[in-house]
């Protein structure tokens, strides 16, 4: 391998036996050397394959100046996400992650241990990415002998989150708050209490992240069964009515527009999870 840039003495940008621009790391296998200089695999630790060329611009410039043992660690939850937790994961989560968790390490050492608003609504509706948060504290906890506060594990969840939907920040945090009213209605408009704990409110949540996935994605169920959706409107008048009106929810908090299919979707699991709650 030849070396194309140094980074800093422990990362340098080079390419990889199918030629393809790759980010090395290794301690110390910048140190010394310069542009044009050979690399052999046994010095590198980890490498980071980013296809997109602007964000792997960004990722060279960020990564210059946070130790090593912070990106490896990262680094680490991120495969274990993909690996283990089977997560779908847009390649921003190496920017993201890696940006925060160095961030999150240097208030937490300057004193400052900030509360987060949506703690209930992340547990709640993101359990699997809550869980990923708690596990990179424990990293952290072992590898630098820092103890970070749980609302940490919050914010890290937001970021997979995040990677999964391929949104914004902004339009992520909104998700929690999202999720929580569709419930709500639910409750409301066909006066049941719903049980967090069982299986048909489970896939009811899942039903429901799904959706705002897809309308993120602009994949959206196609207008393609219009009597599927009249037998629905005819058979569960009041599901049909509050998968309606949460559709209509959806569509003012996001500025989208959900397809009728999805609306008849949506209904059924509202009936589902209504019919295990009588």
């Amino acid at each position: 391998m030849i070396i194309e840039k140094i980074i800093n003495n422990n990362i340098v940008l080079t390419h990889d036996h199918k030629n393809k621009e790759i980010i090395a790391m290794g301690k110390g296998i910048g140190f010394g050397r310069k542009k044009g200089d050979s690399l052999s695999e046994s010095e590198i630790e980890k490498v980071f394959r980013i296809k997109e060329n602007e964000m792997l611009l960004k990722f060279q410039d960020m990564i210059a100046d946070i130790p090593i043992e912070r990106i490896t660690l990262t680094d680490d939850v991120i495969s274990y996400a993909i690996n283990v937790e089977k997560l779908k994961l847009s390649q921003s989560i190496y920017l993201t992650l890696v940006d925060h968790v160095n961030f999150a390490i240097e208030r937490f050492k300057e004193g400052m241990t900030p509360e987060n608003a949506l703690m209930w609504e992340i547990k709640r509706f993101y359990p699997q990415e809550y869980a990923l948060g708690l596990y990179t504290l424990r990293l952290i906890n072992d590898r630098i002998g820092l103890s970070l506060p749980d609302s940490e594990a919050g914010f890290i969840a937001l970021h997979f989150v995040n990677a999964q939907y391929s949104t914004h920040m902004k339009e992520t945090l909104s998700l929690p708050h999202l999720m929580r009213d569709i419930m709500d209605i639910v409750k409301s408009e066909l006066n049941v209490e719903l049980n967090e704990n069982s299986i048909h409110y489970e896939r009811f949540v899942t039903h429901v992240k799904f959706l705002i996935q897809r309308l993120y994605r602009n994949e959206m169920l196609h207008d393609d069964d219009t009597i599927f959706e009249d037998m629905m409107k005819e058979k569960y008048p009041e599901e049909f009515e509050c998968g309606k009106r949460i559709a209509e929810y959806i569509e003012v908090e996001t500025r989208s527009k959900i397809t009728r299919m999805e609306m008849t979707y949506l209904a059924i699991h509202i009936k589902r999870v209504t019919m295990a709650e009588e």
